[in-house]
């Protein structure tokens, strides 16, 4: 198809794709110029009505779900908001004479259907799958329309929040007939030992005919390392053996990069991709847990879903990028991804933060899963959920979240699917009569509902799907019902264990199954689960829930979400983060923390009264505020990885120097409020100050202060820009009390996405420009479009403004 008259070969000459997402041809965003409309009429599809609907000018990605209202009306596990049908369409031209062009979409949810010119390309149900289509037999020159019907009608088909809408980013390609496969480029670290690294890499070609394959390896300071050719197949395989190379690691993440070129005869680029790879290793011992490049370590994890709360499921590189920056501060060095795959620009940055990754498939199998309307656990549950297209394309789904992630070297095992084994949500098995279970299971045996053995059949058949691409990393599974898994095939059809909140089965299976790799793939944020890792060489790890706050899962109205993370849905870090900070971090690390000591807890408690207990209710949620009323009562709690901690207000000790306690985590005074300065100070061996913090009393609200956050300050360019906004009193001292409403103005080319103050209970309207502070603070998503400055303005009745420009 030839709609402008240039030469092929003259646009990819020197040109290379260096998109690992879109892994051939000549990729470009298509993000822009979108229409949109919601809950149309079915008649009304490509019929003479279509235009006249109210269509409305949007970007991509784009959830239409976190635009709507909450209601109580609505499901508790969505987060109280809608699902629906929304129709997307698109009118654009192809200027350029290649014979192939594709769409490709990152993630759409859910069950969408694709259509050019009204020729359907195809369908895909799973709303977290990456898929493409070609669009070639249906172009035509001049204007074609494209045109996406997504339908989340059953809008309380998951959990949590999913969003609804073309979510994550599309691109349209243009390709050669001869191309490189899409996924089609395979690398793993064969062998790595003090004396270099043995490397293989796999490319797929499509309709070669007699160019030569080359591929080089650069390393991080971009000198190349490796260099083969060859004749192009369609299957090529090639062996590097290097000296010296540089290492992917969680504490140094270099990265090399692998450049594949297709050369004609006559020395042209036909096609070419570059992407960026680690050389590392990755193996678990069933008695001494995880290595990284053959060095012992525990896996510091925890989960994640995709939303980023007022932004819904349409979360920008920048804001994941922060989020992610946060929580390794804070001493996490894994991700898991929960329970589904997740947006390429989260691997991407996973591979250049140093974080390892427990990629997943799936949160349901053949059957579904309760999901809760009122409540979590509260009244009658959905049944609505992906079980119904599981059959046709699980298998499908399982290769396509292998092919696409595979070249990420942060990603360490993958997982074919979460609590599929929850007893009785679905399966059932005898076992489950008279045996002690550690977490809610609906009722013993039912005979009734469908045989837990099939779980063991299934997970054999997504196993071997995995290994078919991949064996370079372990296969696992997450279980919650690990009693009841035990009776089937499941654990030995993986290559490794997962254990959600089962931590009393540790020892127990430890000694039983001499060669099973277990680890913590989903516990609470207790100290006792820590150390139930921590303390059993055999256990590799913890991956904490969760990472941050997510909308959805919620306990009941007005509740949004889910909300025990380390982390606010605004990505700031809570005490409980800072609690985490004092177990994982190496650096020295002091925190403190302030709330109202119980009156039972100020007198004595015997043994023998059951209603008040013997030991101090020691708090991991403690904010560091210090605004009480004169002499009352204060615990004051300290999170430190020192030895010895001690206590100062305004200058002067008070109580005893203390030694850290392991069997709380958690050192603690008790004292009477004085106004001032409280400093918590982490101590060694022989008192020298290892680390400290600072909490400060103040006044009444009198002014705002906007800034960005110091690790990603402005520097002119376009994409969304953190301004983290706070309530301060007449010394400039944060109000941490403070929950003013607040109102922000932008003047320039720019575009406020959202104010997000990290209150669950906040059911208000979170698109539009005003929101009110939570715990003093405010924070504003502005996407930034062109590099000229922009002036944003907060105001709040009766405080000074702040400003801030970006330029």
């Amino acid at each position: 198809m030839k709609i402008k008259i240039f030469s092929i070969l003259f646009s990819f000459i020197g040109i290379l794709n260096s998109s690992s997402q879109v892994s051939f041809g000549q990729p470009e965003l298509f993000n822009d110029g979108w229409q949109f409309t919601l809950n149309m009429p079915d008649d009304s599809v490509f019929t003479s009505t279509f235009a006249s609907l109210p269509w409305r000018d949007v970007s991509l990605p784009h959830d239409w779900s976190i635009e709507e209202p909450l209601s109580p009306t609505l499901a508790a596990a969505t987060g109280f908001l809608p699902g629906g049908i929304g129709y997307y369409k698109k009118t654009f031209d192809v200027n350029d004479s290649f014979p192939l062009h594709f769409i490709y979409f990152e993630g759409v949810y859910n069950r969408s259907e694709v259509y050019l010119n009204g020729h359907k390309l195809g369908e895909r149900p799973n709303g977290y799958i990456s898929f493409l289509y070609d669009m070639t037999p249906y172009l035509k020159e001049g204007k074609n329309e494209l045109f996406v019907k997504v339908d989340h009608s059953r809008y309380a088909d998951s959990r949590w929040y999913t969003g609804s809408g073309i979510y994550r980013d599309v691109y349209l390609i243009a390709a050669n007939d001869t191309h490189i496969g899409q996924w089609g480029v395979g690398f793993e670290t064969v062998e790595l030992n003090d004396s270099g690294a043995i490397l293989k890499a796999n490319v797929d070609i499509i309709n070669p005919k007699g160019q030569q394959l080359e591929i080089s390896l650069t390393d991080s300071k971009n000198n190349i390392i490796a260099k083969q050719n060859t004749e192009a197949k369609e299957s090529n395989e090639f062996l590097f053996d290097i000296k010296n190379p540089d290492v992917w690691s969680v504490n140094n993440p270099l990265l090399n990069t692998l450049t594949v070129s297709m050369i004609d005869n006559n020395g042209n680029i036909v096609d070419s991709n570059k992407s960026k790879v680690g050389i590392r290793t990755v193996k678990f011992s069933p008695d001494s847990g995880f290595y990284l490049n053959g060095e012992n370590m525990k896996i510091k994890g925890v989960c994640l879903h995709h939303d980023a709360g007022t932004l819904g499921a349409a979360v920008p590189r920048e804001v994941w990028e922060r989020r992610l920056n946060n929580l390794k501060e804070i001493g996490v060095n894994a991700i898991r991804m929960s329970h589904n795959p997740q947006s390429p620009a989260v691997y991407e940055l996973c591979d250049e933060i140093g974080l390892l990754v427990m990629d997943e498939a799936s949160d349901e199998w053949e059957f579904p899963k309760r999901k809760w309307i009122e409540g979590w656990n509260v009244g009658e549950p959905s049944y609505d959920g992906s079980f119904d297209f599981f059959e046709e394309w699980i298998e499908t789904d399982v290769a396509d979240m292998v092919r696409r992630d595979r070249l990420h070297p942060s990603i360490i095992m993958w997982s074919i699917g979460n609590e599929v084994d929850y007893p009785n949500d679905p399966y059932s098995h005898p076992i489950l009569d008279g045996t002690e279970i550690n977490q809610p299971m609906f009722g013993g045996y039912d005979s009734n509902a469908p045989d837990a053995m099939r779980i063991g059949e299934i997970a054999q058949r997504l196993s071997k799907v995995v290994r078919s691409i991949d064996t370079s990393r372990p296969v696992t599974g997450a279980l919650a019902g690990v009693v009841m898994s035990n009776e089937t095939a499941y654990p030995d059809a993986v290559d490794i264990v997962g254990y959600n909140y089962t931590e009393n089965r540790y020892d127990l299976d430890h000694a039983q199954y001499k060669d099973r790799v277990i680890y913590g793939s989903e516990t609470d944020a207790s100290f006792d689960a820590w150390k139930a890792a921590r303390d059993r060489d055999f256990i590799a790890g913890q991956f904490i829930w969760t990472g941050t706050d997510y909308l959805g899962e919620s306990r009941g109205w007005p509740g949004r979400g889910f909300y025990t993370g380390l982390l606010d849905f605004g990505s700031f870090t809570k005490p409980r983060g800072q609690f985490r900070a004092s177990l994982w971090k190496d650096e020295p690390f002091t925190y403190i923390g302030t709330y109202n000591v119980p009156e039972f807890e100020l007198t004595n408690r015997p043994a023998s009264n059951k209603e008040t207990p013997d030991t101090p209710w020691l708090s991991i949620d403690a904010n560091d505020v210090w605004n009480y009323n004169e002499g009352e009562i204060i615990r004051v709690v300290c999170y430190t990885n020192s030895p010895y901690a001690r206590l100062l207000l305004n200058g002067k000790q008070v109580g005893e120097t203390k030694p850290y306690d392991d069997n709380t985590g958690i050192i603690y005074w008790d004292i009477p409020f004085a106004e001032g300065t409280l400093v918590g100070e982490g101590l060694d061996q022989k008192g020298n100050v290892q680390s400290q913090h600072t909490v400060q009393s103040s006044g009444r609200p009198y002014a705002l202060r906007a800034f960005t956050d110091d690790r990603f300050q402005d520097d002119g360019t376009i994409g969304v820009k953190h301004i983290i906004v706070e309530i301060v009193d007449e010394n400039n001292t944060p109000v941490k009390l403070a929950d003013n409403n607040i109102t922000c103005l932008i003047d320039g080319n720019a575009q406020l996405l959202g104010l997000e103050n990290s209150d669950n209970y906040d059911t208000g309207d979170f698109t539009d420009n005003k929101q009110r502070a939570y715990q003093g603070r405010l924070l504003a998503y502005v996407m930034k479009n062109d590099e000229n400055p922009v002036i944003v303005k907060f105001t709040s009745p009766l405080l000074q403004s702040a400003e801030i420009t970006l330029n």
